[in-house]
């Protein structure tokens, strides 16, 4: 079977008729959970470094950063608001492959309509198609892909990308092939960067080179038409299993983006379990760190070998420690961005009592469940049995706690008239004439003294 051929030619072909209402809302929220992360770690210095690092290179100046005042051509911005939108840890998964699907194609494809506007109807369906293509790539070699080390939302996001920009750039079934491919020779990605500000340079990087792939596709620079399916292609040489089937069986009929989730903690995706047991217990038991002896948390192997961090030194280490995590739901009851900053992973409070959380693996537990023991000092003993996290796709997020959600992360960077502003241009993109009109609205109309001072 032609895998990449018949890959590009759904994403030429299909119409924006078809995609039922259910679909096009949930990409409605995808969006509009990606615009928040992205504007709330606008002054993240992960963002500073890069910008001080890149933007005297930038040619010309067309797009935005979102949440910030500068501008930046399409390429850099593609890359900047991939690394925004990631560096809190907090957009959305597709629980099925954990691929974080919006950060790289959202952020290729509104640095694109930034340049030549575009319909938001038109921008909205080049994103469901580029989510498609790479949660379906995704599927098709996880996880054998993702457990030798791959960052799939690296290695897959560059083909959802390519796709979506493609789309936009109106690419012939030739050309799409050929930007698939070129996006299979770019795939990249580490999951030993995780901690450090190479995880959310990862869908960063992805948007860029899948831009870039449609670029040069579009100019006939050709690529290898089987660049996911051939011997020696992205499939079998990043996976030691490839089910091709679970690119092409069913297309258009399933949609991937119907399963996505949104993250109510801002760390990794298999430390919420943990996050959402231990919250339970202090809102139900009045828990305290200092009446804790010790707590036990009983998870699913993948909890360790990704958030085994015992002692986190920063902030973004602070993500991938489910020690950390589960000490702040306690101590705070929350694990939004202010529990994972380098101060708040140095606080005396939390250190203390992350170390005397423990943490084994359970067989047989899923990724969203945990078993939470918490033994007092008194000699009393808690339990809570979490089957299913909050934020997954059996205990989603609402459409109102995203909007509240956004609001947080708005906070400091927009007043609150532009943040309900930008969260109705999200949901209403589909309507817009212009889907750049998104990023500029991301853009305080005035500096924080100055808000603060009005």
């Amino acid at each position: 079977m032609e895998v990449t051929r018949t890959l590009a030619k759904f994403v030429v072909e299909h119409r924006y008729a078809d995609i039922p209402e259910k679909v096009r809302h949930e990409a409605a929220r995808s969006f509009l959970n990606w615009v928040g992360c992205a504007v709330g770690a606008s002054r993240h210095e992960t963002v500073e470094n890069a910008l001080a690092a890149l933007s005297e290179f930038s040619g010309p100046r067309e797009a935005t950063v979102l949440g910030r005042g500068d501008k930046v051509d399409i390429m850099l911005a593609a890359l900047l608001n991939g690394i925004t939108s990631h560096t809190f840890d907090f957009d959305d998964t597709h629980l099925k492959t954990v691929i974080h699907p919006s950060g790289p194609v959202a952020s290729a494809i509104l640095a694109l309509a930034e340049r030549t506007p575009v319909r938001g109807d038109e921008f909205l369906h080049a994103f469901i198609l580029g989510v498609e293509a790479e949660c379906r790539i995704g599927n098709s070699v996880y996880p054998p892909h993702y457990d030798v080390g791959w960052h799939i939302t690296g290695t897959a996001g560059v083909f959802g990308a390519a796709a979506a920009a493609g789309r936009l750039l109106g690419l012939s079934e030739q050309q799409m092939v050929w930007a698939l491919g070129i996006a299979a020779t770019q795939s990249s990605g580490l999951r030993e960067m995780f901690g450090t500000m190479c995880k959310p340079f990862h869908p960063g990087n992805a948007a860029r080179n899948g831009l870039l792939a449609a670029l040069l596709a579009q100019r006939d620079f050709t690529s290898s038409s089987q660049g996911i399916e051939a011997k020696r292609g992205f499939a079998n040489v990043l996976s030691t299993r490839f089910k091709p089937e679970e690119i092409t069986k069913r297309l258009g009929e399933t949609w991937e983006i119907a399963l996505n989730t949104y993250k109510p903690f801002a760390c990794g995706i298999v430390e919420h379990p943990a996050i959402d047991g231990c919250i339970q217990l202090r809102k139900n038991y009045n828990l305290k760190a200092e009446d804790i002896e010790r707590v036990d948390l009983k998870v699913h192997p993948l909890v360790l070998e990704l958030t085994g961090k015992k002692a986190p030194q920063v902030g973004l280490e602070g993500k991938f420690s489910v020690y950390h995590s589960c000490a702040v739901a306690i101590i705070h009851g929350a694990a939004g961005e202010s529990q994972y900053s380098d101060e708040a992973v140095r606080d005396p409070r939390a250190v203390a009592l992350r170390e005397r959380v423990n943490a084994t693996v359970e067989q047989g537990l899923h990724e969203d469940q945990v078993r939470v023991t918490v033994k007092l000092k008194n000699g009393q003993t808690l339990e809570q049995y979490i089957e299913h996290a909050v934020g997954s796709l059996d205990r989603p997020m609402s459409d109102g706690d995203l909007e509240a959600k956004f609001h947080g992360l708005a906070e400091g960077v927009l007043s609150r008239l532009e943040t309900e502003n930008l969260i109705r241009l999200c949901w209403d993109v589909a309507k817009l004439k212009d889907a750049g009109e998104v990023a500029r609205a991301s853009v305080a109309a005035a500096p924080a003294d100055a808000r603060k001072a009005s």
